[in-house]
């Protein structure tokens, strides 16, 4: 998830990535190990909607719903955490069991993106019901060509008033890490910074996906434990040290990308795509 106050198109993203094992699987009898992240690739975040990328683009990340872009790295955007604000409608009326309750019994809201709710992960069986149905997107990005899977708001706990915590995350995370290298796909870990090694050696991910870190001063959290296997985001509507600091930093090791707050398709006039 990206940063924000205000809401945003909650398009998704797959796309295309390779990555560095982690310590998860390697995936059932049969299937292919994940495929490792190409080394500092070109990276296109396609997230407000696809579009053909450039021929120098190795990596693609794009929505489950937009199928992959062929011939790169395809990464494959699913929002594991929280609902999507058109699919609430499939949340509250097959499963409104597993939607996180406040007190009085009411859908907790995530306070930065309107129309989002949180899914309850609180319990075993609630982690193992929505890992089902997650996993079964899992399993779709497999079919669609996909390389690997980017769970989205994992750090969904930090916002959730206490009713989860890092504990609940990391245990479903886990879940999701297990069927996408049962699947033969990478997954990333999306922020979250904060867990240290927890999220390779705990739960299994491959690589990283840092949104902001050099603007928040995190990006040694992501490069400590993943190495060069980082894909680092920065915006457009921070401070353009930021970015020009990063690719100083670190962008002769990993891909640092500029883009628009609203990650627009090529066309739309707010569109911004700078890479070092």
């Amino acid at each position: 998830m990206r940063r924000l106050t205000t809401p945003l198109a909650t398009l998704g993203l797959c796309a295309a990535l390779l990555v560095t094992g982690g310590s998860g699987t390697s995936g059932t009898s049969g299937t292919a190990a994940p495929q490792r992240l190409p080394a500092n690739g070109r990276f296109d975040y396609q997230i407000g909607g696809a579009y053909t990328p450039d021929a120098s683009a190795a990596i693609v990340d794009r929505d489950r719903s937009a199928g992959p872009a062929g011939g790169t790295y395809d990464i494959c955007y699913v929002n594991a955490f929280q609902t999507q604000p058109a699919e609430e409608a499939f949340w509250t009326g097959s499963h409104p069991d597993l939607l996180l309750r406040d007190e009085d019994g009411g859908l907790v809201e995530d306070p930065d993106w309107p129309g989002e709710f949180f899914l309850d992960v609180s319990t075993a069986g609630k982690r193992a019901d929505v890992a089902e149905i997650v996993g079964g997107w899992i399993d779709g990005c497999r079919d669609d060509g996909f390389e690997a899977v980017e769970p989205d708001n994992l750090d969904t706990w930090t916002r959730s008033g206490g009713r989860l915590t890092e504990a609940d995350a990391v245990a479903y995370a886990t879940l999701l890490a297990d069927r996408a290298h049962a699947d033969g796909l990478a997954i990333a870990q999306k922020n979250a910074g904060s867990l240290g090694s927890i999220g390779r050696d705990s739960v299994g991910f491959d690589f990283a996906i840092a949104e902001e870190c050099q603007n928040y001063s995190e990006c040694d959290d992501y490069t400590d434990v993943y190495g060069d296997d980082v894909l680092e985001v920065e915006y457009t509507d921070n401070p353009r040290t930021a970015y020009t600091t990063a690719c100083a930093a670190q962008g002769r090791r990993i891909s640092v990308l500029l883009r628009d707050r609203d990650v627009v398709p090529r066309g739309d006039e707010a569109y911004h795509d700078e890479t070092c």
